[in-house]
């Protein structure tokens, strides 16, 4: 079993196809080990081997080796089996999907197919075929934007998107917020990285190491982003801030969209607006902040550094914030492709 199996060997379109049901997320688990057995048999790899990367038996590997060989892609699907489905009593059916929909028990949110069993007295298997063939999903969830209560919402939305899809000449427009309260927090256990067929590991508990606030603006039709953090959100950093833009673009004029926060209405701030010609705020309706295109650059900053991400001190964290943004105006940014016009969204 430990001796170098003999080698398959793939044309072009079996390893594509191959590869395709190895690293989609929508193919069945045991496609995808199948699959992955081929091709580790393709490179030459014993069944010792396979069967430790793949979890599978030796047996079961050199089985499907051997159905491959004998049958190519098609051998490795399941057989149609003999005898038809178990039917179901279309009012069991029909009751099971009523509950399915209906308030689930005291103290939970969704229903899960166990306890649904549970409740019917049906296996587990029959409940997910009845959920299946209904595209009943109980686990998900689809969110949507909820009318913003502002009277003066048209006018406003119109403004933005005016600004979004045909800005003024001589003109720069930026999308500012801040992101508050990022913790610089470190493990109490080193980090496993990421290899071959384990993910990366962290422990669950952490220290904290403090916390940081980022302002960032991002420049609508370009995509390039201006950021510093700052000890806390103050509309005295805002105004710092908005100080430090409006040196950044001379000879422009500032077209700046920002939420309601109470920090950038501040007295201090509009004080300060009212003195300068060349800038204008443009604020957002209420509940409204995802017409604010940089809620979509933090949600890729969220994903690319914060998450699952460890430092040792604040510093350490601050540092990679302002080094991302910098490697994100040399190699990613681009403008966003805006195509909310201001018509009714369609539920």
């Amino acid at each position: 079993m430990g001796r170098k199996a003999k080698q398959l060997f793939l044309d072009e379109e079996q390893y594509k196809t191959l590869k395709m049901w190895e690293n989609s997320g929508k193919t069945e688990q045991r496609l995808s080990q199948r699959a992955r057995v081929i091709l580790l048999s393709s490179q030459g790899r014993t069944l010792k081997d396979i069967s430790g990367k793949t979890g599978l038996s030796w047996q079961n590997c050199l089985k499907w080796r051997s159905r491959f060989q004998e049958e190519g892609i098609e051998g490795l699907k399941d057989k149609g089996r003999s005898g038809r489905p178990p039917i179901i009593d279309p009012k069991k059916k029909s009751s099971v999907i009523a509950l399915a929909c209906s308030k689930p028990p005291k103290g939970n949110t969704v229903w899960s197919c166990r306890k649904l069993a549970k409740k019917t007295g049906l296996g587990v298997a029959t409940i997910h075929r009845i959920l299946n063939e209904g595209q009943i999903k109980p686990h998900k969830v689809k969110y949507w934007c909820g009318r913003s209560t502002d009277p003066e919402f048209e006018e406003k939305q119109a403004a933005i998107i005016g600004l979004y899809l045909n800005p003024p000449e001589n003109a720069v427009v930026l999308a500012v917020d801040e992101k508050s309260q990022i913790q610089a927090l470190d493990r109490t256990q080193p980090m496993l990285p990421m290899r071959e067929g384990k993910a990366k590991r962290l422990t669950a508990t952490y220290k904290r190491h403090g916390t940081t606030c980022l302002l960032a603006a991002l420049a609508v039709h370009k995509g390039n982003i201006e950021g510093r953090c700052v000890e806390r959100q103050s509309h005295e950093e805002f105004l710092n801030f908005l100080k430090y833009l409006y040196k950044q673009y001379p000879n422009k004029h500032l077209h700046i969209i920002i939420d309601n926060l109470s920090a950038h209405k501040h007295g201090k701030v509009m004080e300060w607006v009212k003195t300068k010609r060349r800038l204008t705020l443009h604020f957002t309706p209420t509940y409204s902040s995802w017409l604010n295109q940089v809620e979509i650059w933090f949600n890729i900053f969220s994903r690319d550094v914060l998450k699952g991400g460890v430092w040792r001190s604040k510093r350490e964290l601050i540092k990679q914030i302002m080094d991302y943004i910098k490697y994100y105006n040399e190699k990613q940014a681009k403008p966003f492709k805006w195509t909310y016009t201001g018509k009714p969204l369609v539920a």
